[in-house]
């Protein structure tokens, strides 16, 4: 095995003098920043947080330079170093050599593909599904209404895939989630209970990088083997607990809401309006992680022409896949019971009982079978789930409604409809667009309260999502609408 040596010489020389406290000498945390490690090959979270704990820990007595150049050599030659008492978990993080590298071509044209409502998708979002069309291993795909541009495969694109898995088909916020829950209450609950409701969000509830709640919550999921035998997943334990029960910045939100429900509805109650909490959020640093992770390796074992990197796979038969595939699901199961915690705290707040909930992800990617009988692997990123009779939520903006609906099947959409109403301007043309003034009075004059927010998330910053459901009416039915009146959401 390589050996490094280590030099104290200099250390010892100049021990307790000032130069100490500069650049010569390697004070991790101080000296070693994100960016000299990127620059070092070190580029996914996991691999970071490791060199950067292990540095800290083995080279206190290093110069910058000397451990930069421990750190390069562990890059280039990870191989010499698993075995390592001290690095080999750092070897490991970082390795792909243990997985096949190879080289892939694009098709030259892009196979077809179904776009849902084509008068409201830019020609960005359809550049990117075109890509994803040219994919060897892509079978078919569609975009819904609500397509927009992402990072490879458009929000609202759809992807089956043969064999592999796409990270960036996912997303970063690996199973980002919608979920309701009607309570045994009506619409004039909060006629009588308003600053009640106000306070049961923002007492149970917490958002952005730094949202943790003020209680501790527990969930068996934690306890599963896979947190202490998958490397990725042990290493972001103790953040998954420190952000369980919390939600995401952007336009992930918890609503309290009135729920409209026809004569006989799917939930065989009867019909009325109904209180409700709606939230949508994901998996927090725990899914961005492990899809920063499975990345960086799909990258490197999957060479593909500059234009479509973001689109490197990891076949399924892979251990790399087989990893990925169970980070994706631990992540779907976190990002399930971080919605059931918060719905379980909010309803008890509100001292009110659950009669029916729906759920559903939309960044995920499901083991599925066409009608032709293909086994394939259907990536919806910003896209629901809608097999024939499959229930769902389509949200609209902080003060338009959502809608819950029944899938009707369709082969051509590969079973999905749009996960929202879809932007209509980025965040930073609405930031520069709308003042949280205008903002606050367009929202007082529908009726809704909102906590936090901030003008990213501005209504007109979104579609019409009465127009988008008119342009999916063939992938969905309308079951119940859903009216935003408590918002609370990632602070300014």
């Amino acid at each position: 095995m390589c050996q490094i040596r280590f030099h104290y010489h200099f250390y010892q020389q100049t021990a307790g003098r000032k130069c100490l406290q500069t650049n010569h000498y390697c004070t991790i945390m101080g000296i070693i920043k994100t960016k000299e490690l990127s620059k070092l090959g070190y580029t996914d979270n996991v691999a970071r947080s490791l060199a950067i704990e292990l540095t800290s820990k083995h080279c206190k007595h290093h110069t910058l330079e000397e451990t930069k150049d421990i750190l390069r050599d562990i890059r280039e030659h990870p191989d010499n170093y698993k075995n390592d008492k001290t690095w080999g978990k750092l070897a490991e993080a970082i390795s792909p050599s243990k997985f096949s590298v190879s080289s892939f071509e694009l098709r030259e044209e892009p196979m077809p593909y179904y776009i849902y409502g084509k008068n409201f998708i830019d020609e960005l979002p359809r550049k990117q599904m075109e890509m994803a069309m040219r994919l060897p291993v892509t079978v078919a795909g569609a975009l819904m209404p609500d397509g927009c541009a992402g990072y490879g495969l458009p929000i609202g694109g759809v992807l089956a895939t043969e064999g592999v898995v796409v990270p960036y088909a996912v997303g970063l916020d690996i199973a980002c989630r919608m979920s309701l829950t009607i309570l045994d209450a009506g619409k004039d609950y909060l006629e009588r209970h308003h600053e009640r409701a106000v306070e049961a969000l923002v007492n149970n509830t917490a958002f952005g990088l730094d949202g943790i709640l003020p209680f501790k919550q527990y969930h068996p999921l934690f306890d599963r083997k896979e947190f202490r035998e998958i490397t990725v997943l042990r290493k972001l334990r103790d953040k998954a607990v420190r952000q369980f029960g919390s939600s995401g910045k952007g336009n992930h939100f918890a609503n309290i809401c009135e729920v409209e429900l026809p004569e006989g509805n799917v939930f065989r109650l009867p019909e009325g309006v109904y209180l409700g909490i709606l939230s949508h959020s994901g998996s927090r640093g725990l899914g961005a992680a492990i899809a920063e992770h499975y990345t960086s390796i799909a990258k490197e074992t999957c060479r593909l022409p500059r234009q479509a990197g973001p689109f490197a796979w990891l076949d399924l038969k892979s251990e790399a896949g087989q990893e990925y595939w169970k980070c994706m699901e631990i992540a779907g199961e976190y990002s399930a019971a971080n919605h059931e915690c918060i719905h379980e705290n909010v309803a008890r707040a509100l001292r009110l009982k659950p009669l029916a909930c729906v759920s559903n992800h939309h960044n995920y990617a499901w083991k599925e079978t066409l009608p032709d009988g293909r086994n394939v692997i259907v990536h919806r990123k910003g896209a629901t789930p809608a097999h024939l009779g499959e229930l769902g939520i389509i949200p609209g903006s902080m003060a338009t409604p959502g809608y819950i609906v029944s899938g009707k099947g369709c082969v051509n959409s590969i079973f999905s409809a749009s996960h929202g109403a879809g932007r209509v301007m980025s965040r930073q043309d609405a930031r520069n667009t709308f003042c949280r003034y205008a903002m606050k009075k367009l929202l007082a004059e529908r009726g809704v309260t909102l906590i936090g927010g901030t003008t990213e998330e501005a209504p007109l910053a979104y579609k019409d999502i009465d127009k988008v459901m008119e342009s999916q009416k063939e992938l969905v039915n309308i079951e119940g609408r859903i009216i935003p009146l408590i918002v609370r959401m990632s602070e300014e």
